[in-house]
Protein backbone atom coordinates (compact mmCIF):
# COMPACT_ATOMS: atom_id res chain seq x y z
CA UNK A 1 0.00 0.00 0.00
CA UNK A 2 1.40 3.50 -1.13
CA UNK A 3 2.15 6.34 1.73
CA UNK A 4 0.22 8.77 -0.83
CA UNK A 5 -2.04 8.49 -4.05
CA UNK A 6 -2.25 10.96 -5.69
CA UNK A 7 -5.18 11.30 -8.88
CA UNK A 8 -4.32 13.68 -11.65
CA UNK A 9 -1.68 13.76 -13.81
CA UNK A 10 -0.77 17.29 -14.62
CA UNK A 11 1.67 19.71 -13.66
CA UNK A 12 0.42 19.66 -10.40
CA UNK A 13 0.16 15.59 -9.37
CA UNK A 14 4.05 15.34 -11.08
CA UNK A 15 5.65 17.74 -8.75
CA UNK A 16 3.89 17.09 -5.77
CA UNK A 17 4.81 13.05 -6.79
CA UNK A 18 8.37 14.34 -7.09
CA UNK A 19 8.91 16.29 -3.96
CA UNK A 20 7.21 13.62 -1.83
CA UNK A 21 9.52 11.19 -3.14
CA UNK A 22 12.30 12.96 -2.34
CA UNK A 23 11.35 12.81 1.00
CA UNK A 24 11.23 8.68 0.54
CA UNK A 25 7.81 8.24 0.96
CA UNK A 26 5.96 5.28 -1.27
CA UNK A 27 3.90 7.14 -4.17
CA UNK A 28 1.25 6.08 -6.56
CA UNK A 29 0.07 8.57 -9.28
CA UNK A 30 -3.02 7.84 -11.29
CA UNK A 31 -3.92 9.56 -14.08
CA UNK A 32 -6.87 9.22 -16.61
CA UNK A 33 -5.49 9.61 -19.71
CA UNK A 34 -1.79 10.26 -20.77
CA UNK A 35 0.46 12.08 -18.30
CA UNK A 36 0.25 15.93 -18.68
CA UNK A 37 -1.79 16.07 -21.81
CA UNK A 38 -4.31 18.01 -20.64
CA UNK A 39 -4.40 21.98 -19.61
CA UNK A 40 -1.12 21.22 -18.58
CA UNK A 41 0.41 20.42 -22.23
CA UNK A 42 -2.18 23.14 -23.93
CA UNK A 43 -0.70 26.19 -21.94
CA UNK A 44 1.33 28.67 -22.98
CA UNK A 45 4.04 28.13 -20.33
CA UNK A 46 3.82 31.92 -19.79
CA UNK A 47 5.66 31.86 -15.71
CA UNK A 48 3.82 34.59 -14.58
CA UNK A 49 0.22 35.85 -14.28
CA UNK A 50 -0.91 37.98 -17.39
CA UNK A 51 -1.67 41.20 -15.97
CA UNK A 52 -0.40 40.01 -11.98
CA UNK A 53 -1.67 43.46 -10.51
CA UNK A 54 -5.41 42.60 -11.28
CA UNK A 55 -4.73 39.19 -9.88
CA UNK A 56 -5.86 38.11 -5.80
CA UNK A 57 -2.50 38.14 -4.25
CA UNK A 58 -2.46 34.37 -3.16
CA UNK A 59 -2.44 33.93 -6.82
CA UNK A 60 1.22 36.21 -6.99
CA UNK A 61 2.61 34.83 -3.82
CA UNK A 62 2.69 31.18 -5.11
CA UNK A 63 3.73 32.80 -8.61
CA UNK A 64 6.52 34.18 -6.82
CA UNK A 65 7.76 31.48 -4.84
CA UNK A 66 7.77 29.61 -8.41
CA UNK A 67 9.33 32.14 -10.70
CA UNK A 68 12.43 32.05 -7.81
CA UNK A 69 12.39 28.15 -8.31
CA UNK A 70 11.88 27.59 -11.64
CA UNK A 71 15.68 27.83 -13.18
CA UNK A 72 17.13 25.55 -9.95
CA UNK A 73 14.02 23.24 -11.21
CA UNK A 74 14.79 23.36 -14.87
CA UNK A 75 18.28 22.69 -13.93
CA UNK A 76 17.49 19.62 -12.18
CA UNK A 77 15.52 18.20 -14.64
CA UNK A 78 17.98 18.63 -17.04
CA UNK A 79 21.01 17.12 -15.48
CA UNK A 80 18.61 13.97 -13.98
CA UNK A 81 17.01 13.75 -17.15
CA UNK A 82 18.70 14.84 -20.10
CA UNK A 83 15.40 16.70 -21.34
CA UNK A 84 16.11 20.03 -21.28
CA UNK A 85 12.13 22.14 -20.32
CA UNK A 86 13.47 25.09 -22.15
CA UNK A 87 13.62 28.16 -19.63
CA UNK A 88 14.08 31.22 -21.19
CA UNK A 89 13.98 34.69 -19.75
CA UNK A 90 12.22 35.98 -22.72
CA UNK A 91 10.66 39.26 -20.61
CA UNK A 92 6.99 40.03 -21.21
CA UNK A 93 6.02 43.57 -22.96
CA UNK A 94 2.65 44.70 -22.22
CA UNK A 95 1.22 46.95 -25.39
CA UNK A 96 -1.88 47.83 -23.29
CA UNK A 97 -1.32 51.64 -22.93
CA UNK A 98 -4.33 51.71 -19.70
CA UNK A 99 -1.98 49.31 -18.10
CA UNK A 100 0.55 51.46 -17.11
CA UNK A 101 -0.61 53.45 -14.23
CA UNK A 102 -1.87 49.98 -12.33
CA UNK A 103 0.99 48.48 -12.99
CA UNK A 104 3.54 50.75 -11.60
CA UNK A 105 1.25 51.36 -8.82
CA UNK A 106 1.22 47.76 -8.01
CA UNK A 107 4.45 46.05 -5.52
CA UNK A 108 5.02 42.77 -7.35
CA UNK A 109 5.90 39.94 -4.15
CA UNK A 110 9.31 38.94 -6.09
CA UNK A 111 12.32 40.81 -7.03
CA UNK A 112 10.70 41.47 -10.85
CA UNK A 113 10.76 45.31 -12.60
CA UNK A 114 8.06 46.65 -14.17
CA UNK A 115 9.15 49.40 -16.81
CA UNK A 116 7.34 51.85 -18.35
CA UNK A 117 8.49 52.19 -22.11
CA UNK A 118 7.58 55.09 -24.53
CA UNK A 119 6.89 54.82 -28.42
CA UNK A 120 10.31 54.75 -29.48
CA UNK A 121 11.50 52.18 -27.06
CA UNK A 122 8.88 49.57 -27.54
CA UNK A 123 10.08 48.61 -31.33
CA UNK A 124 13.55 48.29 -29.76
CA UNK A 125 12.41 45.77 -26.88
CA UNK A 126 10.55 44.07 -29.86
CA UNK A 127 11.51 44.75 -33.68
CA UNK A 128 8.63 42.53 -35.11
CA UNK A 129 5.96 44.66 -33.81
CA UNK A 130 4.45 46.30 -36.64
CA UNK A 131 2.00 48.99 -36.36
CA UNK A 132 3.34 51.99 -33.83
CA UNK A 133 2.21 51.61 -29.98
CA UNK A 134 1.93 55.05 -27.39
CA UNK A 135 3.62 53.12 -24.66
CA UNK A 136 4.45 49.98 -23.04
CA UNK A 137 5.30 47.70 -19.70
CA UNK A 138 8.44 45.95 -20.04
CA UNK A 139 8.61 43.10 -17.65
CA UNK A 140 12.46 41.73 -18.21
CA UNK A 141 12.72 39.26 -15.79
CA UNK A 142 9.53 37.05 -17.31
CA UNK A 143 10.54 33.56 -18.14
CA UNK A 144 9.04 30.85 -20.00
CA UNK A 145 8.76 26.82 -20.17
CA UNK A 146 7.94 24.68 -22.53
CA UNK A 147 5.49 22.96 -21.04
CA UNK A 148 5.11 20.07 -23.07
CA UNK A 149 8.78 19.38 -22.40
CA UNK A 150 8.30 20.16 -18.47
CA UNK A 151 6.11 17.23 -18.90
CA UNK A 152 8.32 14.85 -20.53
CA UNK A 153 10.98 15.48 -18.22
CA UNK A 154 9.00 15.22 -15.11
CA UNK A 155 7.62 11.65 -16.56
CA UNK A 156 11.31 10.65 -16.87
CA UNK A 157 12.19 12.03 -13.47
CA UNK A 158 9.82 10.05 -11.68
CA UNK A 159 10.38 6.57 -13.50
CA UNK A 160 13.43 7.57 -12.72
CA UNK A 161 12.72 7.53 -9.01
CA UNK A 162 10.61 4.44 -8.62
CA UNK A 163 7.44 5.94 -8.32
CA UNK A 164 4.24 3.78 -9.62
CA UNK A 165 2.39 5.43 -12.14
CA UNK A 166 -0.73 3.79 -14.18
CA UNK A 167 -1.96 6.07 -17.02
CA UNK A 168 -5.10 5.37 -18.64
CA UNK A 169 -6.61 4.70 -15.46
CA UNK A 170 -9.86 6.46 -14.39
CA UNK A 171 -10.79 7.03 -10.98
CA UNK A 172 -14.36 6.30 -10.92
CA UNK A 173 -15.15 6.27 -7.26
CA UNK A 174 -13.08 7.67 -3.56
CA UNK A 175 -12.99 4.50 -0.85
CA UNK A 176 -14.12 5.86 2.65
CA UNK A 177 -15.00 4.34 6.01
CA UNK A 178 -16.22 6.35 8.62
CA UNK A 179 -15.17 9.55 7.00
CA UNK A 180 -11.85 8.32 6.95
CA UNK A 181 -9.90 8.04 3.17
CA UNK A 182 -9.12 4.80 2.31
CA UNK A 183 -8.13 4.44 -1.53
CA UNK A 184 -9.64 4.57 -4.81
CA UNK A 185 -11.96 2.47 -7.17
CA UNK A 186 -10.51 2.29 -10.76
CA UNK A 187 -12.44 1.20 -13.84
CA UNK A 188 -9.68 -2.25 -13.23
CA UNK A 189 -9.35 -3.06 -9.52
CA UNK A 190 -9.54 -0.91 -6.34
CA UNK A 191 -5.94 0.75 -5.11
CA UNK A 192 -5.42 1.32 -1.02
CA UNK A 193 -3.30 4.49 0.27
CA UNK A 194 -3.21 6.03 3.41
CA UNK A 195 -3.62 9.34 2.74
CA UNK A 196 -5.27 10.16 -1.42
CA UNK A 197 -4.42 13.75 -3.06
CA UNK A 198 -6.79 14.90 -5.71
CA UNK A 199 -4.81 17.03 -8.10
CA UNK A 200 -7.42 16.62 -11.43
CA UNK A 201 -7.33 20.15 -12.72
CA UNK A 202 -11.18 20.34 -14.09
CA UNK A 203 -12.33 17.15 -13.23
CA UNK A 204 -11.52 16.97 -9.97
CA UNK A 205 -14.84 18.41 -8.49
CA UNK A 206 -16.90 16.01 -10.38
CA UNK A 207 -14.98 13.10 -8.17
CA UNK A 208 -15.16 15.02 -5.15
CA UNK A 209 -19.19 15.61 -5.62
CA UNK A 210 -19.75 11.76 -4.62
CA UNK A 211 -18.86 12.68 -1.16
CA UNK A 212 -21.56 15.41 -0.83
CA UNK A 213 -19.07 18.39 -1.21
CA UNK A 214 -18.81 20.82 -4.11
CA UNK A 215 -15.84 22.17 -5.12
CA UNK A 216 -16.56 25.05 -7.53
CA UNK A 217 -14.04 24.03 -9.65
CA UNK A 218 -15.07 24.16 -13.54
CA UNK A 219 -13.83 23.66 -17.06
CA UNK A 220 -13.17 26.79 -19.17
CA UNK A 221 -12.12 26.02 -23.46
CA UNK A 222 -8.65 27.84 -24.29
CA UNK A 223 -8.28 27.75 -28.06
CA UNK A 224 -4.83 28.23 -29.14
CA UNK A 225 -2.73 28.04 -32.34
CA UNK A 226 1.08 27.34 -33.23
CA UNK A 227 3.01 29.49 -36.15
CA UNK A 228 6.18 27.86 -37.61
CA UNK A 229 7.92 30.80 -37.79
CA UNK A 230 11.91 31.47 -37.86
CA UNK A 231 14.14 31.20 -34.65
CA UNK A 232 14.24 34.66 -33.23
CA UNK A 233 11.56 36.23 -35.62
CA UNK A 234 9.81 36.73 -32.62
CA UNK A 235 11.97 37.56 -29.00
CA UNK A 236 9.36 38.46 -26.47
CA UNK A 237 6.61 37.44 -24.91
CA UNK A 238 4.02 40.03 -26.44
CA UNK A 239 0.66 40.38 -24.58
CA UNK A 240 -2.12 42.74 -25.68
CA UNK A 241 -5.70 42.86 -24.91
CA UNK A 242 -6.08 39.59 -23.11
CA UNK A 243 -4.00 37.62 -26.02
CA UNK A 244 -0.56 36.61 -25.83
CA UNK A 245 2.22 35.41 -28.85
CA UNK A 246 5.18 32.91 -27.35
CA UNK A 247 8.37 32.86 -29.34
CA UNK A 248 10.09 29.43 -28.30
CA UNK A 249 13.61 28.88 -29.26
CA UNK A 250 13.02 27.20 -32.48
CA UNK A 251 10.78 29.77 -33.58
CA UNK A 252 7.48 28.09 -33.25
CA UNK A 253 5.02 31.10 -32.20
CA UNK A 254 2.11 30.48 -29.92
CA UNK A 255 -0.85 32.52 -29.88
CA UNK A 256 -3.37 32.15 -27.48
CA UNK A 257 -6.07 31.94 -26.26
CA UNK A 258 -10.10 31.70 -25.76
CA UNK A 259 -11.96 32.03 -22.27
CA UNK A 260 -15.14 29.33 -23.41
CA UNK A 261 -17.64 28.13 -20.13
CA UNK A 262 -18.30 25.10 -22.86
CA UNK A 263 -18.46 22.46 -20.57
CA UNK A 264 -15.81 19.29 -21.28
CA UNK A 265 -15.77 19.78 -24.82
CA UNK A 266 -12.68 20.41 -26.40
CA UNK A 267 -13.90 20.70 -29.97
CA UNK A 268 -11.92 23.77 -31.71
CA UNK A 269 -13.54 26.24 -34.13
CA UNK A 270 -12.96 27.79 -36.97
CA UNK A 271 -13.76 31.57 -35.63
CA UNK A 272 -11.40 30.63 -32.66
CA UNK A 273 -8.59 30.11 -35.18
CA UNK A 274 -9.28 32.92 -37.48
CA UNK A 275 -9.24 35.55 -34.61
CA UNK A 276 -6.07 34.49 -32.96
CA UNK A 277 -4.38 34.59 -36.47
CA UNK A 278 -5.69 37.77 -37.39
CA UNK A 279 -4.65 39.21 -33.82
CA UNK A 280 -1.34 37.27 -34.09
CA UNK A 281 -0.38 38.98 -37.74
CA UNK A 282 -1.62 42.45 -37.14
CA UNK A 283 0.70 42.40 -33.66
CA UNK A 284 3.62 41.08 -35.82
CA UNK A 285 2.98 41.47 -39.61
CA UNK A 286 5.87 38.93 -40.54
CA UNK A 287 3.74 36.08 -38.94
CA UNK A 288 1.84 36.60 -42.02
CA UNK A 289 4.30 34.18 -44.14
CA UNK A 290 4.58 31.70 -41.34
CA UNK A 291 2.82 28.91 -41.97
CA UNK A 292 0.04 28.16 -39.55
CA UNK A 293 0.56 24.52 -38.34
CA UNK A 294 -1.45 23.58 -35.57
CA UNK A 295 -4.48 24.69 -33.59
CA UNK A 296 -5.56 22.87 -30.83
CA UNK A 297 -7.89 23.29 -27.17
CA UNK A 298 -7.81 22.21 -23.33
CA UNK A 299 -9.78 22.88 -20.47
CA UNK A 300 -8.69 25.21 -17.81
CA UNK A 301 -9.72 24.29 -13.90
CA UNK A 302 -11.66 27.32 -13.61
CA UNK A 303 -12.13 28.62 -9.69
CA UNK A 304 -14.27 31.66 -8.76
CA UNK A 305 -11.66 34.21 -8.18
CA UNK A 306 -8.60 31.97 -9.68
CA UNK A 307 -7.18 31.43 -6.05
CA UNK A 308 -6.40 27.58 -5.98
CA UNK A 309 -8.20 25.40 -3.24
CA UNK A 310 -4.97 23.84 -1.70
CA UNK A 311 -5.01 21.98 1.70
CA UNK A 312 -7.26 19.14 3.57
CA UNK A 313 -11.03 18.53 2.66
CA UNK A 314 -13.01 19.33 5.49
CA UNK A 315 -14.94 16.61 6.34
CA UNK A 316 -12.72 13.03 4.91
CA UNK A 317 -9.34 12.72 6.69
CA UNK A 318 -6.54 11.60 5.07
CA UNK A 319 -8.01 13.69 1.55
CA UNK A 320 -6.44 16.45 0.48
CA UNK A 321 -6.78 18.75 -3.12
CA UNK A 322 -5.09 20.69 -4.85
CA UNK A 323 -7.35 22.13 -7.98
CA UNK A 324 -8.72 25.10 -9.25
CA UNK A 325 -5.74 27.42 -10.77
CA UNK A 326 -7.31 28.50 -13.63
CA UNK A 327 -4.81 30.75 -16.39
CA UNK A 328 -1.99 30.27 -13.82
CA UNK A 329 -1.62 26.80 -13.47
CA UNK A 330 2.00 26.56 -15.01
CA UNK A 331 3.23 29.25 -12.92
CA UNK A 332 1.74 27.97 -9.90
CA UNK A 333 2.75 24.67 -9.62
CA UNK A 334 6.23 24.32 -8.23
CA UNK A 335 4.70 26.60 -5.27
CA UNK A 336 1.48 24.28 -4.90
CA UNK A 337 3.21 21.19 -4.92
CA UNK A 338 5.62 22.33 -2.39
CA UNK A 339 2.76 23.88 -0.25
CA UNK A 340 0.32 20.42 -0.14
CA UNK A 341 3.59 18.73 0.21
CA UNK A 342 4.33 20.54 3.15
CA UNK A 343 0.99 20.30 4.87
CA UNK A 344 1.21 16.77 4.05
CA UNK A 345 4.28 16.26 6.15
CA UNK A 346 3.87 18.59 8.67
CA UNK A 347 6.56 20.98 7.43
CA UNK A 348 6.73 24.63 8.46
CA UNK A 349 5.22 26.23 4.74
CA UNK A 350 6.62 27.27 1.97
CA UNK A 351 3.71 30.68 2.04
CA UNK A 352 0.74 30.91 4.54
CA UNK A 353 -1.25 28.07 4.08
CA UNK A 354 -4.74 30.14 4.98
CA UNK A 355 -5.65 31.87 1.91
CA UNK A 356 -6.03 28.24 0.09
CA UNK A 357 -7.46 26.27 2.57
CA UNK A 358 -11.05 24.86 1.40
CA UNK A 359 -12.78 25.73 4.48
CA UNK A 360 -15.48 28.47 3.87
CA UNK A 361 -14.85 28.60 0.44
CA UNK A 362 -16.88 25.37 -0.87
CA UNK A 363 -20.34 23.83 -0.06
CA UNK A 364 -22.00 20.69 0.77
CA UNK A 365 -23.89 19.45 -2.25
Amino acid sequence: MADFLIVGGGLIGLLTARNLSKMGAQVTLVERGQLGQESSWAGGGILSPLYPWKYPQPINVLSGWSQAYYPTLAQELLADTGIDPEYVRSGLLILDADERAPALAWSPPAAQSIVPVEAAEVRRIEPALGQEHPGAVWMPEVAQVRNPLLVAALKRDLALRGVHVAENTEVTHLLTRRERIQGVRTEYSEIRADQVIIACGAWSATLLKELGYELPVMPVRGQMILFKARPRQLQRIVLSEGHYLIPRRDGHVLVGSTMEEVGFDKTVTEQARDDLATIARRLVPSLADAPLERHWAGLRPGSPSGVPFIGAHPKVEGLYINAGHFRNGVVMAPASAQLLVDILTDHPTAVDPAPYALAGRSHAA
